[in-house]
């Protein structure tokens, strides 16, 4: 049973989302100060830890950092909580550790799926940095690509979804997964988003990388050194 950590300090939010998270199967923990959930984590392991960015004393991207230098709890999952909409929260979230964000206020349903989706990403891409002897470099933890030797970058999906192509070379995504794992439930797309996300990651890395399985979904190849 996947556990979750919920640190922040609105009770009501606190309750309405272990209510809904204990419904779904999860194991529920929380904790009102950043201190007090950070040592919470060290002690239960969480599989995922929902982080409110607004708290007194020790803000969300202070926990986040805590925890990311931590050797015991460093790669646990973290999803941010944010009231704020500015692309300064969801920017600091993500360069503080985040593997993702939620803005309040929050709809359970998308939620349960984007925490459903971001342990599915953990399950896929578990240890997940593509090989150093291969052309393009993957790494998943730092949100960097590397190809050649030169830093590529791509906004939040497309890194997803190459991410998540790369995680298993050779096999083939199908676009249900696809949606699914990078794009969750909350926001309603179909198979021209996946399209486009394709075209534009073939603009920025080339071709040869990602293969279309024409009736099926993509699959990723990469290149040797």
């Amino acid at each position: 049973m996947d556990s979750i950590l919920i640190i922040d300090d609105e009770e009501d939010i606190v309750k309405i989302l272990s209510y809904n998270l204990e419904k779904e199967g999860y194991k529920v923990y929380s904790a009102e100060k950043g201190s007090e959930g950070i040592e919470l984590a060290r002690e239960i392991k969480p599989s995922l830890i929902l982080l409110d960015v607004m708290m007194p004393e020790m803000d969300g991207i202070e926990v986040c950092e805590t925890i990311r230098a931590s050797p015991i709890i460093g790669d646990t999952k973290i999803c941010f909580l944010t009231a704020r909409n500015e692309d300064y929260s969801q920017i600091a979230g993500l360069d503080a550790g985040a593997d993702d964000y939620v803005a309040k206020p929050i709809k359970p349903k998308v939620l349960v799926s984007r925490i459903k989706a971001i342990l599915r990403r953990s399950s896929i891409s578990e240890g997940e940095k593509e090989n150093t002897e291969t052309e393009l470099i993957i790494d998943r933890e730092k949100y960097t690509v590397t190809l050649k030797g030169e830093d590529i970058h791509l906004p939040k999906k497309e890194f997803e979804l190459l991410a998540l192509l790369a995680s298993k070379p050779g096999k083939v995504f199908e676009r249900d997964l696809i949606l699914e794992t990078v794009w969750g439930s909350e926001i309603v797309v179909g198979d021209r988003t996946i399209d486009v996300h394709v075209r534009k990651l073939r603009e920025k890395i080339g071709d040869e990388y990602i293969k279309t399985v024409k009736g099926v979904g993509y699959k990723f190849k990469n290149k040797k050194k």
